[in-house]
């Protein structure tokens, strides 16, 4: 699951073209939530909350993985310093050692 907002530009394209790729990498499904939605919004918001990096203004994205278990793991924070800060976020990510061992899974 990704939050974000169409009008952020950590989110869209950057973060959502790289979550495409690594859902697709991984095999599992995409769900999007675009806190600008009133319905998504209030998910998003549980979500943060019960998972992610909450403030009362919380960062996005912020990018979730569940598993078949409903077992939910934070994964991923936008960085608010500028755009190349969260794409060099990203590209730390999918160098990690948890992303190669997801993706041999």
């Amino acid at each position: 699951m990704i939050v974000l907002a169409e009008w952020c530009p950590h989110c869209v394209p950057l973060s959502l073209e790289r979550i495409q790729t690594i859902a697709k990498n991984v095999g599992v499904p995409l769900r999007v939530l675009d806190i600008d939605d009133p319905e998504q919004e209030a998910t998003a918001d549980a979500l943060v909350k019960q998972y992610g990096d909450y403030a009362e203004d919380y960062l996005i994205p912020q990018v979730f993985l569940e598993d078949d278990k409903g077992i939910v793991e934070h994964l991923f924070t936008g960085f608010s310093e500028g755009v190349q800060v969260t794409k060099a976020k990203w590209d730390d990510f999918e160098a990690s050692t948890f992303y190669k061992h997801t993706l041999r899974q």
